[in-house]
């Protein structure tokens, strides 16, 4: 059985720093690419990053995350990581951790993926950021 779990998320001022961590077991971790997605109050859920297998190729689907994010993963630990700096209020949201399950499930979707593309995914982790 696959299980997804996220954390570090929490309350930041504006401007500070978060890490979130997301563990998976019950699959075989660097066989997929991972990605984060996030869903903000009234708003549908959307990709935020994704790292390939090996961490070789990194893609960050929403512009203002480019500079801010950094996705990172550690397949000897089977954990996924997304480093968020100079937090702003529309950061606000819940995050999720997936698993690519898309063909191909080790490569990420050059262009912002639909969740179908992403078959495991964790509860998420809410992450509100105050001005």
């Amino acid at each position: 059985q696959v299980q997804v779990v996220e954390s570090g998320g929490g309350l930041v001022q504006a401007g500070g720093s978060v890490r979130l961590s997301c563990i998976a077991s019950g699959l075989t971790f660097d066989d997929h690419a991972m990605g984060w997605f996030r869903q903000a109050p009234g708003k549908q859920r959307e990709a935020v990053s994704c790292i390939s297998w090996g961490g070789y190729n990194t893609y960050y689907y929403v512009a203002s995350a480019k500079d801010r994010f950094v996705i990172s993963r550690d397949n000897d630990k089977n954990t996924l990581y997304l480093q968020m700096k100079d937090l702003k209020p529309e950061d606000t949201a819940m995050y999720y951790c997936a698993a690519r399950t898309g063909n191909p499930e080790h490569q990420c979707p050059s262009t912002s993926p639909s969740e179908s593309a992403f078959g495991y995914w964790g509860q998420g982790t809410q992450v509100t950021v105050s001005s």
